[in-house]
């Protein structure tokens, strides 16, 4: 009797050690579970965060490509209305000069005939 009642002291202990144990496993199943939770939603937000980011920079990105055609543009327009002033210019220049030489001619036309006039006197 005495070898029953150890034997279930023992087998009592025993359970109590395994009832605990299972405690202790399910606690640090729990804190595994927990850190995992967290690091994914950690993983997430930086996802996010990485996403949200990347489109601040690629719409910026857009923003200064088409400042930077806006700038061109205006460039271009000012140079080919500097172009057109310049063939304005180059016309009226042109004008001035064949207007210049056509007077000379007309002025040496003039003094030849009367020389020749002069000389056939």
């Amino acid at each position: 009797m005495k070898k029953l009642l150890i034997a279930a002291m023992m087998v009592a202990g025993l359970a109590a050690c395994s009832q605990e144990a299972k405690q202790e496993t399910q606690e640090a199943a729990s804190a595994v579970a927990s850190d995992v939770n967290a690091a994914a939603e950690n993983a997430a937000s930086a996802v996010d965060a990485a996403a949200s980011e990347a489109k601040g920079a690629a719409e910026q990105a857009v923003s200064d490509v088409k400042d930077a055609a806006a700038d061109a543009k205006a460039t271009a327009d000012k140079a080919v209305s500097d172009a057109k002033d310049a063939v304005s210019d180059a016309k009226d220049a042109a004008k001035d000069a064949a207007k210049d030489a056509m007077g000379k001619a007309a002025d040496a036309t003039q003094e030849a005939a009367d020389k020749l006039k002069d000389a056939a006197k």
